[in-house]
C-alpha cells in the first residue's frame, strides 16, 4: 500500500523534528550498548582523571601479526587495482581454505561449502536471518558470547538457553533439552573451546550433538574461533570431522586470535552447502566482499609458516600461569583455563554482583575485567580476564589487587 500525503507545506520553525515522537523497531528495543563499549567509556573516564588502567577486558591480542602477513598487506595496498569491489572471494582464497582445512583438520571441502566473513561476529549476526523465522526456537549457550543470542533475537527467534555448568565441565547437557523444545528448534549455537568459560569438548560430545541435531532437524552453528589456543589436552579439531556433520552443521573459524589479525576482520564459514549458499546470498545484498589486500593476507596466513601460532600459544600459556598462580596465592580460587585467551574467575568471597565487583576492582586497583553477567544469566558470579597484557603488566595487576585488600585469604584451596 502506498500512502501519499497531499497539500503538505513545510514550516521550518514550527515543524522542526525533535525526535520526541520518533519510533524505533522493536527488534532492537532490548539491545543495550555492548558491554565492551561501556567498559571503554569507563576506561576513558579513568584515564582522563590521570589514573592508570590495566586492561584485561576485550580479547584483542597485543601481539603482532606474522611478519610475512604484514608484508603482503603492505605490498598489496600499493596496487591500485585492489581498490575495486571484490564482490566475491578470490578463487585463490577459496583454494587456500580448502588446503588449510585438509592439512590442519583432515576435512575435505568444496568451493560451494566455503564463504569468507567480516569476522565471525558478522557471520554469527547474519546467519540466523537465513535459518529462523519469527517465533522459531534457537538454542543458545548460557553463559555465551553476546552475539550468540543477539543474532537469533534480531531474527525474531525465541531463545532457549542451554546451561553451561561447572559440574558438567561446561558441556551442553543435550539430555536436559525437552523434546517439545527440540522439535520447535531450528538453530543451535555451540562453541568449544568456549568463550567465556574456556572449556573444551571431547569428540564423543560432538558425536552425540550431531545425532541429536539430525534427530530433530536442527541446524548447528559451531564457533571454532579458539581451536588453536589450547594449553592442555589434544589439539583442537573441527566439528566437520564427525561423520554426518556436513548434513546439519556449519563451522565458523577466525584468523583474529590465531594470527593476531583482529582488526582485519577475517573469518570463514564452512560446511553444509545449502546453509553456506543462503548465507552467501544474504551477504550479496549486504556487502561487496572483503578488501582484496586482506583476502591476500588471509591466503598468506593460512598457507604460510605456522610457527607463529605455536609461539602465540606459548606466550598465552605463560601469562595464564602467572595470572592464575598469582590470584590463587592471594586467596582467589580460579581454575586454570585449558584453552582460549581468557580466564573465567568466580567472584571472591563477599561479592554477589559481577558488575559491582568489576567496577570496584577498576576503581580500587585500575584492573579492568568483564563482568560475567554480560555473557548471560549463568555468567553472574564470575568475571572474565583476557590474557592480553605482557607478563610484567600481569604482575603489576596482581600487586595492585593484593594491595587493595579485596581478596579474602580464607578462600585458598587447590585448583
Amino acid at each position: 500500500m502506498i500512502i501519499i500525503k497531499q497539500n503538505y507545506t513545510l514550516h521550518h520553525e514550527k515543524t522542526r523534528c525533535t525526535g520526541d515522537n520518533m519510533k524505533f523497531a522493536q527488534k532492537t528495543a532490548h539491545l543495550s550498548s555492548a558491554i565492551f563499549a561501556q567498559l571503554k567509556t569507563k576506561k576513558i573516564e579513568r584515564l582522563a582523571s590521570g589514573k592508570e588502567v590495566m586492561d584485561f577486558s576485550i580479547g584483542t591480542p597485543d601481539l603482532p601479526p606474522p611478519r610475512h602477513v604484514i608484508d603482503v598487506i603492505r605490498q598489496e595496498i600499493e596496487n591500485p587495482d585492489n581498490y575495486k569491489y571484490a564482490i566475491k572471494d578470490l578463487p585463490e582464497l577459496t583454494e587456500a581454505v580448502i588446503g588449510w582445512y585438509q592439512k590442519r583438520f583432515g576435512v575435505s571441502l568444496e568451493p560451494e561449502e566455503i564463504t569468507s566473513l567480516f569476522g565471525s561476529q558478522e557471520g554469527l549476526g547474519h546467519i540466523a536471518l537465513t535459518l529462523v523465522d519469527p517465533g522459531d526456537v534457537a538454542l543458545i549457550p548460557d553463559p555465551g558470547y553476546p552475539i550468540f543470542h543477539v543474532g537469533p533475537m534480531i531474527a525474531g527467534a525465541r531463545l532457549y538457553k542451554m546451561p553451561l555448568l561447572r559440574e558438567n565441565h561446561y558441556l551442553i547437557d543435550l539430555d536436559r533439552i525437552e523434546s517439545t523444545v527440540a522439535h520447535q528448534a531450528r538453530l543451535m549455537i555451540v562453541s568449544y573451546p568456549n568463550n567465556p568459560v574456556t572449556a573444551t569438548a571431547p569428540p564423543e560430545f560432538y558425536e552425540k550433538l550431531i545425532w541429536f541435531a539430525k534427530k530433530y532437524d536442527i541446524a548447528i552453528i559451531h564457533d571454532n574461533a579458539y581451536c588453536e589456543l589450547i594449553f592442555d589436552g589434544p589439539p583442537g579439531g573441527s566439528i566437520l570431522n564427525i561423520p554426518g556433520a556436513k548434513d546439519i552443521a556449519v563451522e565458523f573459524n577466525s584468523l583474529s586470535k590465531s594470527y593476531n589479525l583482529t582488526g582485519c576482520r577475517l573469518a570463514f564459514a564452512v560446511g553444509n552447502r545449502e546453509m553456506i549458499g543462503h548465507l552467501k546470498n544474504l551477504k550479496s545484498h549486504l556487502d561487496y566482499g572483503i578488501f582484496l589486500p586482506l583476502q591476500k593476507a588471509a591466503i598468506a596466513a593460512i598457507s604460510g609458516p605456522q610457527d607463529c601460532i605455536r609461539e602465540t600459544v606459548q606466550i598465552y600459556r605463560r601469562r595464564r600461569d602467572i595470572l592464575i598462580d598469582g590470584l590463587v596465592s592471594l586467596g582467589w580460587k580460579v581454575d586454570k583455563p585449558p584453552a582460549t585467551m581468557f580466564a573465567w574467575a568466580p567472584l571472591p568471597d563477599g561479592y554477589q554482583s559481577s558488575m559491582h565487583f568489576a567496577l570496584e576492582l577498576m576503581d580500587r586497583t585500575g584492573v579492568l575485567v568483564v563482568p560475567g553477567s554480560s555473557f548471560g544469566d549463568l555468567g553472574e558470579g564470575f568475571v572474565r580476564f583476557a590474557l592480553v597484557q605482557p607478563e610484567e603488566e600481569i604482575k603489576k595487576a596482581l600487586a595492585a589487587i593484593k594491595a587493595s585488600g579485596m581478596i579474602s585469604r580464607t578462600q585458598v584451596t587447590n585448583t
